[in-house]
């Protein structure tokens, strides 16, 4: 067959950005073409965080863990689901994933030893120092140019070219270019899932399809379609991974790290909804459920660690996202909630974070502990941020059909793949399980559609 290059990747998120410089990296010619103006998808938007068990980075810090102990807590915070054996693959490939990007592509990761976050016994989670994933973005794009590869924005893949039941390349289309076909000896879909696709939403994730969507634009689930008109198995279609409070109408993440050092989430009418460290994720449809705008309440203390360790948390502080209030009173009156009721629940708030109480949510783990006044508190709203389900892959990220078949030359990761976080909802999902999924099949489907175009 004739073709233009050896391996197309199709999205340039952390996903296709990272399969396409392990498969340049094993000599293969190589297409990246995303639709958007920017590389980066919702790894642009994301904290950059990667997990990855008995890193040398851990090793280094005295951490000790395992592949096995960080499967194990996926699996407790996922439940089963269709992909388990995924979730063993990826932590087991992780310590070498994260190395390999910051030795080999000089990718700055580093390990976060200040917290855990959601889902993680163990101190895991690798990210750029200002940890936001446009920083990780700009490292991956760096890196893959580096190489030889040419990161063409701009250009949307229509669909897949076929032939015997083979996939042979691809047709790029858009209403700015002309059409045109790019022929390879293997593809990767490695264009997310599909957060932005309202229709494919209330069909897989009716919970979550009105609420707002903060992931990245181009995130249609096209990619998914495309692989099942061609036979791919789906799994764990209804999950997602939601956020509970995204800061209105600043649009970036109020940092859960407030939370986990003791900041409490209220609802209008100045009454908590649950339990905050569930996490981000599974919070989310706890606060949509009730309304759809909340108020996260911290301190000043919560306010200047934050800050000083998260430079996503610091634009927010600076651009005039966060509320001073000098008692409760005041939070009641920025809530726009009775004084007495917002008195009341922050009363038994630092009851229960001084042990004086049991929590009636079940809340049991409270940070720097009981919220001291004077008091920091964010508009938010809840959020859909990517969607967690969709093509059944092998462990050499072929995308298999029901009958255990594979679909010849073609691959998929990240958004496109089945994910890690549970069969349905947003209660399954740990931090850096998108990234996890994007940039530890990106490197697999990268090396193996490489070897397969060969």
């Amino acid at each position: 067959m004739e073709r233009d290059v050896d391996v197309i990747v199709v999205g340039a998120g952390g996903c296709g950005l990272t399969a396409a410089i392990a498969a340049a990296e094993s000599g293969a010619s190589v297409a990246l073409l995303e639709k958007e103006e920017r590389a980066g998808g919702n790894t642009w938007l994301s904290t950059g965080s990667v997990p990855a068990a008995n890193s040398r980075f851990q090793r280094e810090a005295g951490v000790e863990d395992s592949p096995e102990i960080m499967a194990a807590d996926l699996l407790r915070k996922s439940g089963p689901h269709d992909a388990e054996a995924t979730t063993r693959l990826l932590a087991q490939e992780s310590a070498s994933l994260v190395e390999w990007l910051v030795d080999e592509h000089q990718v700055d990761l580093r390990l976060i030893t200040d917290y855990k976050h959601v889902g993680h016994s163990i101190t895991r989670l690798h990210a750029p120092a200002a940890r936001k994933g446009e920083y990780l973005v700009k490292d991956l794009v760096i890196a893959a140019e580096r190489l030889g590869v040419d990161v063409i924005t701009g250009n949307p893949v229509a669909g897949l070219l076929v032939e015997d039941g083979a996939v042979m390349g691809v047709r790029v289309a858009g209403e700015r270019i002309e059409e045109y076909e790019i022929r390879a000896g293997a593809v990767v879909l490695a264009a997310n899932g599909f957060g932005g696709n309202r229709e494919m939403l209330r069909t897989w994730i009716p919970e979550i399809a009105d609420a707002e969507y903060f992931g990245a634009h181009g995130s249609t689930g096209e990619a998914v379609t495309w692989a099942e008109k061609l036979g791919a198995s789906l799994g764990n279609m209804n999950a997602y991974q939601g956020y509970a409070a995204v800061a209105y109408p600043h649009g970036s993440i109020v940092s859960w790290t407030t939370v986990e050092m003791g900041a409490c989430v209220l609802s209008p009418a100045g009454e908590r909804m649950g339990d905050e460290s569930v996490g981000y994720s599974a919070f989310a449809p706890a606060v949509s459920a009730v309304a759809s705008e909340s108020w996260v309440v911290l301190d000043q203390r919560i306010c200047d660690y934050v800050r000083g360790n998260e430079e996503e948390f610091a634009d927010l502080v600076d651009l005039g996202g966060i509320t001073a209030a000098t008692d409760a009173a005041a939070v009641a009156d920025i809530i726009g909630a009775e004084t007495a009721t917002v008195e009341a629940t922050l009363h038994e708030y630092a009851q229960v974070a001084q042990g004086e109480k049991s929590d009636p949510f079940g809340r049991s783990e409270f940070g720097f502990g009981p919220l001291v006044a004077p008091y920091c508190v964010v508009r938010s709203v809840p959020a859909l941020f990517h969607t967690q389900g969709g093509v059944a892959v092998t462990d050499t990220a072929a995308v298999s059909r029901p009958d255990g078949t594979t679909v010849p030359g073609l691959f998929a990761g990240g958004g496109v793949a089945a994910g890690i976080s549970g069969r349905d909802g947003a209660s399954g999902y740990s931090s850096g399980n998108g990234l996890l999924t994007a940039i530890g099949y990106g490197r697999i489907a990268g090396l193996n559609a490489a070897a397969a175009a060969k």
